[in-house]
């Protein structure tokens, strides 16, 4: 069982941004390996939820609305994004799924819009307020809870469940497979990393400074990507001052944020951060906020592109 996130207006935030031969023989092949659920004649199976309830299915869920962008990735990821029929303003990964019905913000929902749609299946997610999924509970709709992962192994987690109510398992079972390589991949790079680089994280800028600390998804990113976060002695996304910054004096900065303009910039023009070592270098980065953030099916990409900015000469 995926252990529970305690969410706070920057969990929301985060959320929100969170919050990638033989014809003859192939097809016998495909016929002896494909996955029983995936046939019309199948029998009823049951998935367990992260509330754990247990769900019961007839038959392979044909329409699902998924309420999480990292949700929605894993489902295009699985080879089963064409039964996607109502997802998020911020699902906009890969490009089909901007074509997608827009039914929630990820902070809220509208129901009458899904009960139309008439899923077979919602895809939601905890964000302490489940009185807002009740009218869906009402309307007779399945809905399958699966709590935002907080580090990797909570992400295979979440790829399983998915891959097993879509009737994909063997897929899914691939998926976590291909993620596993490509993360080991990277880390074999940086394994003989004399001294690892000295890194400051930022999720949230000037005034209000945001970084990720201990037990967030993003400080396993930059492990794999053996960087040396400056602020694992915080716990989850923690708040801290400019002058804290300047005083452990990091060789790089990673940001995400992609809501302010020229944010490398607004970085190295902060008072008093101009004799922060990183500054001097030219050592400070804007990365993808979406594939550093969401725990879906590009964390390897994710890892890759971290160690990929930090240790560029192990890439070339």
């Amino acid at each position: 069982m995926k252990r529970t996130l305690r969410f706070s207006w920057i969990a929301i935030l985060m959320l929100a941004l969170f919050l990638t031969g033989c014809a003859s023989n192939d097809d016998q092949k495909s016929t002896e390996k494909q996955d029983p659920k995936t046939t019309e004649d199948v029998k009823a199976y049951t998935v367990t939820d992260d509330n754990g309830k247990e769900i019961t299915f007839d038959k392979v869920p044909k329409t699902v609305v998924s309420l999480q962008p990292s949700n929605t990735e894993i489902l295009y990821a699985l080879g089963v994004g064409d039964k996607v029929i109502g997802a998020t303003d911020y699902d906009n990964y890969p490009e089909e799924a901007k074509e997608v019905e827009r039914v929630s913000d990820s902070m809220t929902i509208n129901s009458e819009k899904i009960i139309a749609l008439k899923p077979d299946i919602i895809l939601a997610y905890t964000i302490g307020d489940e009185a807002t999924l009740k009218p869906l509970e009402d309307a007779g709709i399945p809905i399958f809870i699966i709590k935002s992962a907080v580090n990797f192994d909570d992400v295979y987690g979440d790829i399983n469940q998915i891959a097993e109510v879509m009737g994909v398992t063997e897929k899914g079972n691939e998926l976590v497979q291909t993620i596993q390589t490509q993360i080991k991949d990277v880390e074999d790079k940086v394994a003989n990393v004399d001294s690892k680089e000295k890194t400051y994280f930022e999720i949230s800028p000037s005034p209000e400074i945001y970084t990720a600390g201990a037990e967030t998804f993003q400080q396993e990113i930059l492990a794999s990507a053996g960087i040396d976060n400056i602020f694992t002695d915080q716990k989850g996304w923690a708040k801290i001052a400019d002058e804290e910054v300047v005083k452990r004096n990091p060789d790089t900065i990673i940001t995400t944020v992609g809501y302010v303009e020229n944010a490398v910039d607004e970085i190295k023009s902060r008072k008093g951060w101009g004799n922060i070592s990183a500054v001097k270098q030219n050592q400070v980065y804007q990365l993808n906020e979406d594939v550093m953030s969401r725990p879906g099916p590009r964390i390897g990409e994710a890892v890759e592109l971290a160690a990929k900015t930090v240790y560029p000469e192990l890439f070339k």
